[in-house]
């Protein structure tokens, strides 16, 4: 195995253009803090880098709807950000931006180099351009009717009634976002990276030699490379953004998916300006990208291919990247602002930054997704941190301040019983440190959590305030012991909750600790003094949870009357004009997802006469499209076919929406004949 001097760790860059949420804190920042904090405590060389991803479309689009300019929100919510990150314990060495003026030095230069070298392809294309504001138009800035649905307000990347992905020319009647003109095609040219090119290396460097990262990582890679990879833009046409730094390139400016990944080696030059090389270029240094599943491709295939075809710089070792964090059984949505915003949660609850960290951790969604609720919350706050954890230290540093006037007592004769516990946890060290290895984290919190366990477990069956009516000798035996576990929780818990880790070395006067002493049992010496015994932990009320309930379900209330407004019935129409719409009933006889299209599912239908393809974008509600296989659904027959990526979709299948945004498929009841008309 490789061996490496030093590690980079990088988590993935928020978009500013709102605040952070609890899905961001267990998704990406704890698990790197985690993980960071815990290769410190080894000793090893590390640097943690973040930072604000501050370009792009929707920052404009908020900026031109608040009338302010994109620099305006970006500095507002890169303050918030860093300022949550900052309360949260997550523990950067830097977090910057990429508005600095270091970013955009280093991402030109990267992009000169690439293109020096002959790394990119120019294309030209036809895109929509609004004469009115002559300016081209980013796809979100133009609107026009849902081929699939009718929306009339539908985006040029997406139509957000039905969910489904569309090119700006799929829009009927498309209107520029801007003025309200109607725009014309213009051509355009823009600079491509031709991942093609790259597709062999990245294949071996994946598929063959990195076949131990997670399953998750290693399948969206797998998948994408089997479907064979596509030269990707590198430049818009926008004024929001770093320019491209070639002639002929007036007005556009670098993707942001181009300058965003960029940002974590300027950030690192910010910081260390005479010696940001090594952290990214020497082959001794260990790159680890901490993201969201909706970041896989991007930081295995696109950034890794960017680095390759500058030449100097080294790729990611690992990629750790979770799933998705859902709230209370549903997605959580900013839109909707289905969420619990880190900025809000310490104004609820001050202090107890290390229950957020120790719940989100809990129920990591390191394989899958997974779901946070404020029961639960509770649940783990009552019964783990104050019942087990909390518990066993205040009733070890209590009854040596009652016994012992809050010194170390002396170590006796050891019973069996005594030597037994030691044995259980001398043996911590090694079992949590390889679940960080392997980047287990939920797993390694779960063991430190035993050594609590293990700790209660041997106070209640000591009982040290019952054998000191015989036997103080005894007593100082079991209280050495167990303050000898209690400054290994200190030790075992710092990367995980480092706020009540500090407290509690504060109240054991340890002040020298790293992780080689992790399963000792002569942290503390006797005779030394301890500081006033604190509650590590408070129970939870059942009516502080009530209230956060409460505020969810007034979100709730709120989006389905938001929802019902935008949904309200639509102007009349005669009998005519329903006549026009034939609506069929048809069996599924194959349904499947379309490569690239990560909201459409292909349906093959038997109308009563033959087959047709029917396109739907209902992806995200449908995980299992093989298991409508045979079931029966209702479509608009003489709906105009279109083509979508590349394949025509012959009608419509009908779907209802509910107030949460949810697709659900409109079938009949009971069997009918295939092409039996809805009437």
């Amino acid at each position: 195995m490789k061996e490496f001097n030093r590690t980079t760790v990088t988590s993935a860059l928020p978009y500013a253009n709102g605040p952070v949420h609890i899905g961001h804190l267990a998704g990406v920042y704890v698990p790197a803090d985690i993980y960071v904090r815990y290769l410190r405590l080894k000793g090893e060389e590390v640097l943690f880098v973040g930072g604000s991803d501050e370009h792009g479309v929707p920052i404009t689009i908020k900026a031109k709807k608040e009338g302010v300019t994109p620099q305006d929100i970006v500095n507002r919510y890169h303050t918030i950000i860093k300022k949550s990150f900052e309360d949260f314990g997550i523990s950067f060495d830097v977090y910057s931006r990429t508005t600095s003026p270091t970013h955009k030095e280093l991402a030109s230069d990267i992009f000169k180099t690439i293109y020096e070298k002959g790394g990119f392809i120019e294309q030209s294309s036809e895109q929509y351009y609004d004469e009115k504001v002559q300016q081209f138009l980013a796809d979100r800035y133009i609107t026009g009717k849902c081929p699939h649905c009718g929306n009339e307000n539908a985006y040029g990347d997406q139509c957000e009634s039905c969910g489904t992905s569309l090119n700006p020319t799929d829009l009927i009647n498309p209107k520029s976002a801007i003025s309200g003109s109607v725009p014309v095609m213009r051509e355009t040219k823009h600079w491509y990276l031709p991942l093609d090119q790259h597709e062999a290396w990245l294949r071996k460097w994946i598929l063959e030699d990195h076949k131990e990262w997670k399953p998750n990582v290693y399948g969206q890679c797998k998948s994408w490379l089997d479907m064979g990879l596509q030269p990707r833009a590198v430049s818009r046409d926008l004024d929001w953004g770093i320019p491209v730094p070639v002639e002929g390139a007036e007005g556009k400016v670098l993707y942001v998916w181009f300058d965003a990944p960029i940002g974590y080696i300027s950030n690192t030059k910010e910081l260390l300006p005479d010696s940001w090389e090594k952290w990214w270029k020497a082959e001794d240094t260990r790159l680890l990208h901490f993201i969201g599943k909706d970041n896989i491709v991007f930081h295995c295939i696109v950034f890794p291919a960017m680095l390759k075809a500058e030449g100097s710089y080294i790729l990611p070792e690992n990629v750790p990247a979770n799933e998705f964090l859902n709230l209370e059984g549903d997605k959580i949505s900013t839109s909707r602002n289905w969420a619990v915003w880190l900025h809000e949660y310490l104004e609820d609850f001050p202090g107890k930054q290390d229950v957020l960290r120790y719940v989100l951790t809990a129920n990591a969604p390191e394989t899958k997704d997974n779901d946070f609720t404020w029961k639960d919350f509770q649940a783990r706050n009552n019964s783990e941190l104050v019942a087990i954890y909390g518990n066993f230290i205040n009733r070890a540093l209590v009854l040596t301040h009652k016994f012992f006037d809050g010194k170390v007592p002396a170590l006796g004769e050891l019973t069996d019983y005594d030597k037994q516990t030691l044995e259980e946890f001398v043996h911590v060290k090694t079992d949590v440190e390889k679940l960080l290895d392997n980047f287990r984290f939920r797993d390694a919190q779960k063991e430190a959590m035993n050594l609590a366990r293990i700790g209660n477990k041997y106070l209640a069956d000591t009982e040290p305030w019952k054998v000191a009516k015989t036997d103080m000798e005894r007593v100082a035996t079991i209280m050495h012991l167990s303050l000898q576990i209690a400054a290994n929780l200190a030790i075992a818990f710092e990367p995980f909750l480092p706020f009540s880790s500090e407290k509690l070395r504060c109240m054991l006067n340890l002040n020298s600790f790293d992780w080689k002493q992790l399963g000792h049992t002569n942290l503390l010496k006797t005779g030394d003094q301890l500081g006033t015994p604190e509650l590590l932990f408070e129970k939870i009320e059942d009516i502080t949870i009530e209230v956060q309930v409460q505020k969810l379900l007034d979100t709730k209330k709120a989006n389905e009357a938001a929802a019902w407004k935008a949904n309200s019935v639509k102007p009349n129409i005669s009998f005519e004009d329903f006549q026009k719409i034939d609506i069929r009933v048809g069996t599924v006889l194959d349904c499947q997802k379309v490569p690239k299209a990560d909201k459409l599912l292909q349906f093959r239908i038997a109308d009563g006469i033959e087959e047709r393809t029917i396109l739907s974008g209902i992806a995200a509600y449908y995980p299992n499209p093989e298991e409508l296989i045979g079931a029966q659904v209702c479509f608009i027959a003489n709906f105009e076919p279109r083509k979508l990526r590349g394949i025509f979709s012959e009608g419509m299948i009908l779907s209802a929406e509910d107030a949460d945004g949810k697709l659900v498929l409109i079938q009949p009841k009971s069997t009918v004949s295939n092409g039996a008309e809805v009437k």
